[in-house]
């Protein structure tokens, strides 16, 4: 019998027995029950069940769709996806629910998104083209990834596809087609063809203390530009990430002599879940991110929860123009990451840079470059960027002029 959100139960047994007998019918409607069938008196080790526990349903792992159609797996892995952790109640199909659920939990949300996307679009093309696509054979992926490329998908795009096919079949159990050398080899065709056309993935522009400098300038003292420039200024000092910024609180900062401690509930960098500590020091020019933050907290009245959060003008009707407009209003949600991004975009744009050069990873870029170009050992950067090794922390550093700090100037 199937029961509630596709998990099965189980007919409520004894616990020493087979079910009940069902009740028997007599002359008139009326029904007597039935001798239940005699049970083997056993010793048990296990303590007495109430009949609470005995009525519940057993709620048991959903099986991969290995095999089924496309629609079927796509609805599976976006249930997989966003599984929800289970209350706990003793049972072993509860626990194992649970432990799937708490490895889903592995993934950051963006992740997972864009995993859903690129098993939705898998899932899409293996429908129009009849083809299964769990489990699905190595040729059909290159086949599904070139026709990605074909439509006009970045190599970046490409290869999100490629991981949530990876990701779909480790889920489900199957031997995962990615791995195979002809998909490495397609691969790396579409990255060397992109950057044949000068279409190879672009970085940002490091916003450094310069190019920073130049974008907080033009920022007026209103309330958004309040907010803005304490944004952009912790962002920088800290080496944040834009779902870092988004997601900081009043009870995450702590008051130190040389400034603020932040605590990071969550980091992309660090997936054991432990707390991440970044120091926010005091400056010792006007663009000082400790007094701007609480500049910003003071005019906004922010004393808990989010610390940078939307600001709207609420709705009004203009009576003949003379009307006067209503004055901004400060919300108690979060903004989200894309907003991170979308002011930094927009704050660039104002001080004359183009919005395309610039992102959210160009405050945490343009961090990580200033400190290289300091002179700053490459382990305190790694730290300053919270970063598991060497080759990531390279991915974030801008070298700028290959002439400067050569090696090997002045030698010949």
């Amino acid at each position: 019998m199937t029961g509630v959100a596709g998990l099965a139960t189980q007919t409520p047994t004894s616990p020493d027995g087979p079910p009940d007998a069902a009740p028997q019918a007599i002359a008139g409607g009326a029904t007597v029950p039935a001798t239940p069938l005699a049970a083997p008196s056993l010793p048990s080790p296990i303590e007495e069940l109430t009949s609470a526990q005995l009525l519940a349903p057993t709620r048991i792992v959903t099986a991969a769709p290995v095999g089924e159609p496309p629609p079927l797996v796509r609805a599976w892995f976006d249930d997989e996806a966003s599984a929800k952790i289970p209350e706990h109640d003793g049972t072993i199909g509860t626990a194992r629910v649970a432990a799937q659920a708490y490895a889903r939990q592995a993934k950051a949300d963006n992740t997972r998104r864009a995993y859903r996307a690129g098993v939705r679009a898998w899932c899409a093309w293996c429908d129009r083209h009849a083809l299964p696509c769990l489990p699905a054979c190595a040729a059909d992926v290159v086949a599904f990834l070139a026709a990605e490329r074909g439509r006009g998908m970045s190599v970046n795009t490409v290869d999100l596809r490629r991981a949530a096919i990876r990701y779909l079949h480790f889920i489900a159990g199957c031997p995962v087609p990615t791995a195979e050398a002809q998909v490495a080899e397609t691969i790396a065709g579409i990255h060397r063809e992109a950057a044949a056309r000068g279409q190879a993935p672009a970085k940002k522009l490091a916003a450094t203390a310069a190019i920073l400098r130049e974008i907080l300038a033009p920022i007026p003292d209103d309330l958004a530009g309040l907010r803005d420039r304490a944004l952009l200024l912790v962002g920088f000092v800290g080496a944040l990430r834009r779902a870092e910024l988004a997601a900081i609180r009043v009870e995450h900062l702590e008051a130190r002599e040389r400034g603020l401690r932040l605590t990071l509930p969550r980091s992309k960098g660090e997936r054991t879940g432990k707390l991440v500590t970044v120091a926010i020091p005091y400056g010792t020019t006007l663009l000082c991110p400790v007094r701007a933050l609480r500049r910003w907290q003071e005019a906004a009245g922010i004393t808990e929860g989010p610390v940078f959060r939307r600001i709207w003008l609420p709705p009004t009707r203009r009576q003949g123009g003379t009307a006067p407009l209503p004055c901004p209003v400060v919300g108690s949600a979060a903004i989200d990451p894309g907003t991170v991004a979308r002011i930094v975009k927009a704050r660039a744009a104002a001080a004359g840079f183009d919005r395309r050069d610039l992102g959210g990873h160009s405050l945490k870029r343009g961090a990580m470059t200033t400190g290289m170009d300091r002179g700053v050992h490459p382990t305190r950067l790694k730290q300053l960027g919270r970063h598991k090794s060497y080759a990531v922390l390279d991915e974030y550093l801008e070298l700028g002029d290959p002439f400067e700090a050569h090696p090997l100037s002045g030698v010949l």
